[in-house]
C-alpha cells in the first residue's frame, strides 16, 4: 500500500444554506461513471461527512469528482440511488473511519437493459458475469470467441473509473444468443463432450481488482 494516497481521488461537495456554505471534502477508494452519470462511489471520512454526502447523494446534489491524474468532473447520481454506509475500526484512532459506497439506479440494474457494467475488462471475467446476468445458456470455453464478437462490433467503451479499470459492455440478451447460434453453425464454438453440470471459474473480489493494463486499442 506504499502511496495509496497518490491513487485515491478526491470528492468535493458544496452545501448552502441561508447564512452560510460549507465546503466537505472526502478521499475516492473506488468510483465508476459516464461523463455526469456516477455509478459506484466509495469515500471514507468522519461521521458527518459522510451523512452530509449520503443525504446529498439522496437529493440528487452535484458532487466535484477529482481524479488521481488531476482531471475534474461535475458528477450526480441522479434518481433512485442507494447507499450503504458502515464503519473501519483502525488500531490507530480511538473513533472508527465512517465509509459510503453509492450505486446508481442503472448499476443496480446491471445486465437487464443491455448494459453490463464491470470493473476492469479481461475476456473471461467478462464472459461469465454476461453469462450470469443475461441468463444465457453457454460454456466457459466460448469467451474468446464471443467477446471477439463484441469487440469487433465496438461494443466495449472504457469509462471513468478510480481505483478499478471500469468498461461499458452494450450488448442485448437477444444478441448474444444470435452470436452464440451463428458460431455454432459455423462450428467457430462447440457443444461440450460430456453432458453434465459446467463448471465456471471463480473470481475472487482482490482479483477482480487486481490492476491491470487497459485491453482495448
Amino acid at each position: 500500500m506504499e502511496n495509496a494516497h497518490l491513487r485515491l481521488g478526491l470528492l468535493e461537495y458544496v452545501r448552502f444554506t441561508e447564512k452560510a456554505s460549507t465546503r466537505i471534502r472526502l478521499r475516492v477508494d473506488r468510483y465508476i461513471g459516464e461523463d455526469r452519470q456516477a455509478h459506484l462511489l466509495s469515500v471514507f471520512g468522519n461521521d458527518s461527512d459522510v451523512g452530509a454526502v449520503t443525504a446529498a447523494v439522496h437529493e440528487k446534489a452535484t458532487f466535484s469528482i477529482t481524479f488521481p491524474n488531476g482531471a475534474e468532473k461535475e458528477v450526480s447520481f441522479g434518481e433512485h440511488a442507494s447507499c450503504y454506509k458502515g464503519a473501519v475500526s483502525l488500531p490507530w484512532r480511538k473513533q472508527p473511519v465512517r465509509h459510503l459506497v453509492a450505486v446508481s439506479q442503472h448499476l443496480h440494474a446491471n445486465g437487464s437493459t443491455g448494459q453490463t457494467f464491470l470493473l476492469r475488462y479481461q475476456r473471461e471475467q467478462a464472459w461469465a458475469t454476461l453469462v450470469s446476468f443475461l441468463g444465457l445458456p453457454a460454456c466457459p470455453t466460448w469467451a474468446d470467441h464471443i467477446l471477439a464478437v463484441v469487440e469487433r462490433k465496438k461494443r466495449v467503451e472504457e469509462i471513468d473509473g478510480i481505483g478499478c479499470q471500469p468498461v461499458l459492455i452494450s450488448a442485448a440478451t437477444e444478441e448474444v444468443l444470435e452470436w452464440i447460434g451463428e458460431g455454432l453453425r459455423s462450428q467457430a464454438l462447440a457443444f461440450p463432450v460430456m453432458s453434465g453440470p459446467i463448471r465456471w471459474p471463480e473470481f475472487s473480489i482482490p482479483n477482480v481488482l487486481q490492476s491491470v493494463a487497459p485491453l482495448l486499442a
